[in-house]
């Protein structure tokens, strides 16, 4: 027994501590079985057991394997044990751990075997040793702490346990600004990404494919692309991740700033200089694996064409070459290579390099309370700033970056902790006016006024010192700096070491040199803005020429202007949050902030936010398409205050009269609001006013939004092909749209069925009511056999065997509107065939289809078999008695339909009979409508029955059927037991006083039934006195609706007296009731008065 524990005790990986210097191994992580513990020290199988986990490959384990055998010194169930399991690296683990479990002579066995069938990977191994230690060293003293930050406050926050696979960059990430990007995308992720577990990041995604060389790593400004490569750092020397890699380089590209020219081995001894051959690192036997941290921070751009080879390692090359030729595996060509960079600079990298490209996701809206419940311990607090960012579109959106939630989220906590709440900031300028008020006045140990203003003071030089640099390095593509450029630009060093510096810089110390960078890429921009709002009030020359030789530029206005077209102008949107700072800063609202650390004055600022919005309202009304350009002209306007034409253009679209009014202006506006309004998060209703031209204009804002609603707006085929480029794009964010009620033909659909080919994230499409023949159906029939992702389809289809092959092929459709198609009894025989085969599809709608009893019959065959339809609508069809009791065949059968819509057939009574049969019976349907089918009493009495003893029904639909009193006291009698019925509709079903009467002694027992509708009947006054006082005892019921039923002024009095008692009604409707005027105000009153949460219609 104690011999199988001690083999149990070794098979289990699970139970497995990690391995220590001079103690014993216990192989069971709670108590430890007399046999397993073993004096190890200076065993060369523990010695070595990290070099041996790296470098053991498969052909020797099987080698060693065998020689162990055959000394006896494995049993075969240890070997059979270890080929049971399914990587590599599980079976070096437990090869390692059982012999290391036989003592001194397991470890000398496999020495010996080493030694002579690999005597130069042996020799490695030998030689590695003192590296591997010296290495882990230096790794824990660089990267074992958290560096003074942000994210120092709440590490265990941000774990990144998953990254997200990509397919390349998009053409946003390439070509704008980083915020831009995250308010473009809505700070959502990117569609049809894989989420990547940091521990395989370097590990193949299938069995057959190979290890990626060259992973790049993209992230926007404050994502943690740097804090992601320390928790990596961090997770591999404690041996937690990826311990088949040998070595671990990491190098930040501001280090590299320092350099001319390098040789690929003096890159790695100045790091690292206990590598003194880098051959004994550097082979074929040792994976390795170099992180290259932080692209953006590079002073060089990459260029992959003009690079010469070079593959000396010893060889002096420009830091530039030196780089491209190691990503190309001229240098280290054994060596796997990790860059992280900002997506825009990570596009100089040739996609055709990247063997697997991962993007770092920000946080989510649960995260962002997760990361605010960090910050702030105080739940009143939390909830208070979470409210306001909520409530705040653009806040919630940015939050998405964790450095500037940080920045938001301090931002407010200063101004609720003193009492400035009632004038929280709504843009960004003001937050950030605010986070340095809040920074000056923190930092001032003494809180007297005078203290304070002594504290703005002395930091109002420093902030016009820190602007400057932050300008000319904004325009130079610059963000980090050196101590000479601190002194270039006027900044004392022991400055940095101040409050202002502190909380604003990041001290970044290698072996090179010392760096500086602001905390976030928007802190720079700020005070780039606050430098040149400032000195454009004095300058004379263009600020953007440094050395201040250009055309002369005076005023403020001038200067502006010139900013604005700067914008325009650069590259990747580089100047995009430096004008919306620059335009905020001519708000009122930042002049209190700002007063003390700004010159501000408010008059001067009046002039010069006129103009200044003069000029961008012009520029927003020339030009032709909608670019983001564009948009962040309208963020100007907002940041500025200026916000009527915003709100104007709002209020349009929640009412649906935007049509006439899409000058290219409000287009601009429009697309604005595409991003921020919450009117436009789950739905966007563009419906009756576009025309091709705005399409064209809006086409690259359209490409974010989730849910697009563009009924009738006459669309013809050229709009089709737009829309077609549109779902082609690779981040195409669209899930639903509608385009119902156009004008698409055979030509239009097609470039749609083209888009859905390559499509991924549409799931739902209406083309009700167009133009589209057989040849359109065709076309989009076979792109459907194509697109795996689309659901839920809405067309008017004249080929029924394209519909019936969609079915058979595609298991992912769920629902699929085929109303007014004039399919016929054979069309729905065809569509039947599919049903029996087909499982996935949820609702069908077969709506106007002449479908007759033959027609209905083989739809039924159909439904006794298939499993998985919820949802079928037949109304206005031709079933008649013959096929509703097919369908009450079906029903008895059929566990799986729960909405069932008969409405305006022919079924009679006797049809309603057997579908009252069959729901008696019937466990499913919860939704049955038999509307307009001439159902008299006879059929009322069967459903009533049916009503008695089925407990799953609950809507009921008998309008426009001719039950009358008799068929009334019926259903009333099963009202009186059933206890599933929700909603009953009996509008027009000639029910008079007797009927009224005996519904309402029903409802005075009735528990269950919540909506009543008893329009166009005529219970009359007695009828509505017998509700009344059933309104008293009833507790359920919350919609009732009495319009035209000749209750007259007695019979309205009655039920608004019942409701100035205890009710549960929320909505009543009298209308219709010969009331009149005075006496529907006086009933309408009183019923308000008693009963405020009632909505009355009078």
């Amino acid at each position: 027994m104690e011999g199988e524990a001690l083999k149990d005790s070794i098979f289990d990986c699970n139970k497995r501590i990690p391995w220590e210097e001079d103690c014993y191994v216990d192989l069971q992580s709670n108590t430890c079985h007399p046999y397993t513990k073993i004096k190890i020290e200076g065993f060369w199988i523990h010695k070595h057991r990290k070099q041996l986990m790296h470098c053991i490959s498969g052909p020797f384990l099987d080698n060693a394997i065998t020689h162990l055998r055959k000394l006896n010194l494995l049993t075969l169930e240890e070997v059979l044990h270890i080929q049971s399991l399914g990587q590599l690296q599980e079976k070096v683990c437990m090869f390692i751990n059982i012999l290391a479990n036989k003592g001194l002579e397991g470890s000398e066995t496999l020495q010996a075997f080493f030694q002579k069938t690999n005597t130069q990977l042996y020799g490695l191994i030998t030689l590695q040793e003192p590296i591997i230690q010296k290495h882990t060293e230096v790794l824990q003293s660089r990267y074992g702490e958290w560096s003074p930050g942000l994210l120092s406050t709440c590490p265990n926050l941000y774990s990144y346990s998953n990254l997200l696979i990509v397919e390349g960059l998009t053409d946003l990430q390439q070509k704008e600004h980083d915020i831009v990007q995250i308010e473009t995308t809505k700070g959502t992720w990117r569609h049809n990404t894989i989420q990547l577990p940091m521990d395989k990041l370097l590990q193949p995604l299938t069995r057959v494919s190979m290890p990626p060389r060259i992973l790049l790593t993209v992230g926007v400004a404050g994502i943690g692309k740097s804090t992601l490569v320390r928790h990596f750092v961090q997770q591999w020397y404690t041996g937690k991740i990826c311990q088949d890699v040998n070595f671990v380089f990491p190098f930040n590209f501001w280090e590299l700033n320092a350099y001319e020219k390098l040789s690929a081995e003096r890159l790695i001894k100045l790091a690292y200089p206990y590598v003194t051959d880098i051959s004994h690192v550097f082979n074929s036997d040792t994976r390795i694996l170099i992180i290259f941290d932080g692209l953006d921070e590079f002073r060089c751009s990459l260029d992959f064409s003009e690079a010469l080879p070079c593959t000396d390692p010893k060889k002096d090359v420009p830091v530039d070459n030196l780089i491209t030729n190691i990503i190309r595996g001229n240098i280290f060509p054994e060596a796997s290579i990790w860059l992280t960079s900002r997506p825009n600079v990570a596009a100089q990298i040739p996609g055709g390099l990247v063997d697997r490209m991962t993007e770092i996701p920000g946080l989510r809206h649960k995260e962002i309370q997760q990361f605010l419940c960090h910050m702030f311990q105080d739940r009143g607090l939390h909830n208070q700033i979470w409210s306001h960012i909520k409530s705040n579109k653009i806040f919630l959106v940015m939050s998405y970056i964790p450095c500037i939630c940080w920045i938001l989220g301090s931002t407010l906590s200063f101004l609720i902790r003193h009492n400035i709440q009632d004038s929280l900031p709504r843009t960004w300028t003001e937050v950030y006016s605010y986070f340095f008020k809040m920074i000056v006045e923190e930092g001032s140990r003494d809180k007297e006024p005078l203290k304070i203003e002594q504290a703005y003071g002395s930091n109002r030089r420093l902030i016009s010192s820190l602007g400057k640099m932050a300008f000319y390095g904004l325009i130079k593509r610059k963000y980090n700096f050196n101590e000479q450029d601190m002194k270039a630009y006027g900044i004392d060093l022991p400055s940095l070491q101040g409050n202002l510096c502190s909380r604003i810089l990041i001290k970044e110390e290698s072996t090179v040199c010392i760096a500086y960078s602001f905390i976030h890429l928007t802190v720079q921009e700020f005070l780039a803005a606050t430098f040149y709002y400032t000195a454009s009030k004095r300058a004379i020359f263009d600020l953007f020429t440094e050395s201040g030789m250009s055309w002369p530029k005076i005023g403020f206005h001038n200067h502006f202007k010139s900013a604005v077209q700067r914008s325009q102008q650069s590259e990747n949107g580089q100047l995009d949050m430096f004008v919306r700072f620059l335009s905020g800063l001519l708000s009122p609202v930042v002049v209190k902030p700002l007063s003390g650390l700004l010159l501000l004055a408010k008059e001067e600022n009046s002039v010069y936010r006129m103009a200044a919005t003069a000029f961008l309202q012009n520029l927003l009304s020339s030009g032709g398409t909608v670019s983001l350009w564009a948009v962040n002209m309208v963020y100007c306007l907002q940041e500025l205050q200026h916000i009527e034409p915003t709100r104007n253009v709002e209020e349009s679209l929640r009412t649906g009269s935007l049509a006439g009014k899409l000058t290219l202006c409000n287009c601009s506006i429009l697309a604005y609001l595409l991003q921020v309004s919450e009117g436009c998060v789950e739905e966007t209703n563009l419906s009756g006013c576009l025309n091709y031209t705005v399409v064209k204009s809006l086409l690259p804002q359209l490409l974010y939004c989730s849910n697009l609603r563009l009924e009738n707006n006459n669309f013809k085929d050229d709009v089709m092909e737009l829309f077609g480029s549109l779902l082609s794009a690779k981040d195409c964010h669209l899930q639903k749209i509608s385009l119902a009620e156009n004008s698409i033909s055979n030509k239009g659909i097609k470039a749609i069925s083209r888009s859905l080919m390559v499509n991924r994230s549409l799931t739902s499409l209406d083309l009700r009511s167009n133009n589209i023949g057989p040849k359109g159906a065709k076309s989009l029939a076979e792109a459907l056999k194509n697109n795996n992702v689309l659901v839920s389809i809405r067309e008017l289809m004249q080929e029924i065997s394209e519909v019936v092959n969609v079915l058979v092929v595609m298991s992912q459709i769920c629902l699929y509107s085929l109303s007014s198609n004039q399919l016929g009894d054979k069309g729905v025989a065809a569509l039947a065939q599919a049903l029996v085969v087909n499982h996935s599809l949820i609702t069908l709608h077969l709506q106007s289809n002449s479908i007759s009893n033959k027609g209905v019959t083989a739809l039924t065959a159909a439904l006794q078999v298939n499993k998985g339809l919820t949802d079928l609508n037949l109304r206005e069809n031709s079933i008649g008695v013959q096929g509703a009791k097919e369908i009450a065949k079906a029903l008895q059968a059929n566990n799986t339909l729960r909405n069932l819509d008969l409405t305006a057939n022919l079924l009679h009574d006797d049809g309603a009979k057997s579908i009252a049969r069959a729901v008696k019976v019937n466990c499913a349907l919860t939704s049955l409508h038999l509307q307009w089918n001439f159902i008299k009493c006879k059929a009322a009495h069967a459903l009533a029955e049916a009503l008695m003893d089925n407990n799953t029904l609950q809507l009921l639909d008998l309008q426009e059927n001719a039950i009358g009193d008799e068929g009334m006291i019926a259903l009333a009698r099963a009202l009186r037991t059933n206890t599933a019925l929700h909603a009953l509709f009996l509008q027009g079903v000639s029910v008079g006083k007797n009927g009224a009467i005996a519904l309402a002694e029903a409802l005075g027992v009735n528990k269950s039934l919540q909506t009543l509708d008893l329009r166009g009947n005529s219970i009359g006054m007695e009828g509505a006195k017998a509700l009344s006082n059933a309104l008293k005892a009833n507790s359920s019921l919350r919609v009732l609706n009495l319009q035209e039923n000749s209750l007259g002024m007695d019979g309205a009095i009655f039920i608004a007296t019942a409701l100035t008692r205890s009710h549960q009604l929320t909505y009543i409707n009298l209308q219709g009731n010969r009331i009149g005027e005075s006496g529907a105000k006086v009933i309408s009153d009183a019923i308000k008065t008693q009963s405020p949460g009632c909505t009355v219609d009078i």
